[in-house]
């Protein structure tokens, strides 16, 4: 008889399973901030790697919130919402993460192609809309991830395929949902990163703009090998 390989859960794993579990019995209760990451490394008896990163996935859920120069809180939820379907979902490992990965870069940099073919001069205005949000952004992750979604999804909508859509809204959720926090620390969390990233998608947009496709599909296959080294170079860590 063939049975299903049992995988062992890695540190960060049982870590936010542990604050979950805590969280979800009452004790450790909403408004309530968390330890320092020090301390919960002392307390766990783990590296500070494995806290940061069971941390993320706590806040990739809505568990937690992170408040700049004052640490860590947990928010409100709804306990019957929480199951291990979805913490299992946002621990993805790195395997599983390298193969949405792929996914996004086969799909996004035909869409790219796409978009240069099928743009209108209304989808142009979204994108620019958008383009301008994001440079107003700058330097804060959290509104700067919103604005580097809504701009690949309009690129999306600029490719007139409902089809392109459909399975960019379904590979952009899982991104969102298993992703968000590691994109968030890397390539966020530093002004000049940031200002990087805003250029790579400015060049995007007028390689667009101008109906150039090969030149639109390599650019964003370009953009998105970039952000796969920077997420993969953290998740070896």
């Amino acid at each position: 008889m063939n049975y299903k390989q049992i995988k062992p859960k890695k540190i960060y794993e049982e870590v936010a399973e542990a604050i979950l579990e805590s969280i979800k019995e009452g004790a450790i209760k909403p408004g309530e901030k968390l330890n320092s990451v020090q301390q919960l490394s002392e307390d766990f008896n783990v590296g500070r790697s494995a806290i940061r990163e069971a941390l993320s996935a706590l806040r990739a859920m809505g568990m937690i919130e992170m408040r700049q120069g004052e640490g860590t809180y947990v928010k409100k939820f709804d306990p019957n919402s929480i199951g291990g379907s979805l913490l299992s979902a946002v621990l993805m490992d790195r395997e599983a993460i390298a193969h949405l990965l792929e996914v996004r870069k086969i799909l996004e940099a035909g869409i790219a192609a796409s978009a240069a073919r099928n743009r209108t001069d209304e989808d142009l205005s979204k994108l620019k809309e958008i383009l301008l949000e994001m440079k107003d952004t700058i330097g804060n992750e959290e509104l700067g991830e919103k604005s580097d979604f809504n701009f690949h999804m309009g690129i999306a909508g600029a490719s007139h395929n409902p089809m392109l859509m459909g399975l960019m809204n379904n590979v952009s959720e899982m991104m969102l949902n298993t992703m968000r926090e590691t994109r968030r620390i890397w390539l966020y969390s530093k002004q000049t990163t940031s200002k990087r990233l805003y250029q790579e998608h400015v060049k995007i947009f007028e390689a667009i703009s101008n109906k150039d496709e090969g030149l639109a599909q390599e650019l964003m296959m370009n953009h998105l090998v970039k952000v796969e080294e920077v997420l993969m170079k953290y998740l070896k860590k």
